[in-house]
């Protein structure tokens, strides 16, 4: 493993929004395996919430599919990187302003959340929704 993802692994240990995404997984009945670059892939998530083919919660990427393609996995290993970026615990009311700010500005949650764009809207999937106002 390359060096700056152990360096991001031990980083969402240590502010420990990794022991939280197992907790949710735990929580969510997930079954956890070892993905690529320190990520902990969690299938068999059973809540609906949120509303993602997957999302990531420090290391863990939780989802209800049994399988993540390559180009999801890649969105949602930068995801990672913000978490790390972000000092852990921080992200959460962040993510959520960014996907409000989205809300309003688009009508869409993702397509302008700052850090939904950052980690590829293409590779996560996501529409680029017009802005609701124009002049």
């Amino acid at each position: 493993m390359n060096g700056r993802y152990r360096f991001r692994r031990v980083v969402n240990y240590v502010n420990l929004s990794t022991p939280l995404g197992l907790l949710i997984s735990v929580i969510g009945g997930a079954s956890r395996q070892s993905g690529p670059n320190g990520l902990i892939l969690a299938h068999g998530y059973r809540y609906r919430f949120p509303i993602a083919g997957a999302f990531t919660v420090g290391n863990v990427v939780l989802t209800r599919r049994t399988e993540l393609d390559e180009r999801l996995i890649l969105h949602e290993g930068r995801h990672a990187t913000q978490w790390a970026w972000c000092v852990g615990l921080p992200m959460l009311p962040l993510y959520l302003l960014s996907m409000l700010v989205s809300v309003i500005v688009c009508g869409h949650q993702a397509s302008y959340n700052v850090f939904e764009r950052l980690a590829g809207l293409d590779d996560g999937g996501y529409p680029r929704a017009p802005l609701r106002w124009r002049r």
